[in-house]
């Protein structure tokens, strides 16, 4: 195992079980990633008991402690242990063995290789932060729980209205009690997103002059978009996902200071 840079980093391919042995053992004792792929066999007892038997699958021991092992499909581990587990590295009857263990839960996954196509131990650097951005439905719910990023004085009636076209986003009324149908794009909205908000504009439009407003929401519109809105007499007020990304956040931690008080 060569340091790379001053940090430990190593691939073996088609290691014997000795020097897999090594090599994992020196990875997890000083806490790096380490990447098992081989012919293994898992046996788990704790809140349930499990045995998987012998079969082709690839093992990742992280250095906050956690064990996941996935199959060649599914994107799900198969098996795991979370963050905080203690590990043990053996070699038994000829085989490379883990033991990944919780003293406190009493969990025990225990691995066991016979034959390994490949081993990796890396230092692996992450400092960077995550944002995950808002989807459709979560758009919705922040117009929801704040009305006025929509536009001030607009208030929901109902989410998620059935009709005969589909289902509305949102349907409310704005500051002058005028009826208002939302439509809301995660991604800049297309012409055939103006069309949809048009079928559902049709819905309340059988009372002769009745005033409804048709709103799409997106966070910019699509090439010709713009055009076919304005022929059509709807309107476009522009949301990023971003935004109703933090409205949510800061309600959830707004819940959290109540909940404590």
């Amino acid at each position: 195992m060569e340091p790379h840079n001053g940090l430990i980093r190593v691939v073996l391919e088609e290691p014997t079980v000795e020097q897999s042995f090594k090599a994992v053992k020196l990875g997890i004792s000083r806490h790096k990633t380490v990447i098992i792929v081989g012919n293994c066999w898992v046996d788990y007892d704790g809140r349930a008991s499990s045995k998987l038997e012998p079969g082709e699958r690839f093992v990742l021991f992280k250095s906050d402690g956690s064990a996941l092992v996935h199959r060649p499909r599914d994107y799900a581990p198969v098996n795991w242990q979370p963050p905080g587990s203690l590990f043990r590295t053996k070699m038994a009857d000829g085989n490379l063995r883990v033991r990944v263990f919780r003293r406190k839960e009493h969990e025990v996954l225990e691995v066991g290789f016979d034959k390994i196509f490949l081993v990796a131990v890396l230092d692996l650097r992450d400092v960077g932060e995550f944002h995950l951005y808002a989807s459709e439905e979560d758009m919705q719910k922040a117009i929801l729980a704040e009305p006025s990023i929509l536009e001030e004085g607009f208030r929901p009636i109902t989410a998620e209205k059935p009709v005969e076209p589909g289902f509305i986003d949102i349907l409310g009324v704005d500051r002058n009690n005028t009826l208002t149908v939302v439509e809301i794009k995660r991604k800049a909205a297309t012409k055939e997103a103006v069309k949809q908000l048009k079928k559902y504009m049709d819905v309340f439009m059988v009372e002769p002059g009745r005033r409804v407003r048709g709103i799409l929401v997106a966070p910019e519109l699509a090439s010709g978009s713009q055009r076919l809105l304005a022929s059509l007499g709807l309107e476009y007020k522009p949301l990023s996902p971003q935004k109703c990304a933090e409205v949510l956040k800061k309600k959830r931690e707004k819940s959290l200071t109540d909940f404590f008080g």
